[in-house]
């Protein structure tokens, strides 16, 4: 698992350092204006570990999710 930057050119995410494998599946999270995302060690850390739990089958779809709130009311 990596975790990289990267800017928007002419339409297409560009990273920064080591190109991606071709193909590699990517998650995007955008900023917003001028405001800032910083990953300090403890939650890249976290980070890694959820996604490792995804890529393991651990997680609940966004369909899934709308569901047990909707049941909730």
């Amino acid at each position: 698992m990596k975790l990289v930057t990267g800017k928007v050119v002419d339409g297409k995410i560009v990273v920064e350092g080591e190109p991606l494998e071709e193909g590699s599946t990517v998650t995007v999270l955008a900023q917003e204006g001028d405001e800032r995302f910083h990953v300090g060690p403890r939650e890249e850390a976290e980070l890694l570990r959820r996604m490792d739990e995804m890529r393991k089958g651990n997680f609940m779809d966004g369909d899934e999710l709308l569901r047990k709130l909707d049941a909730r009311e």
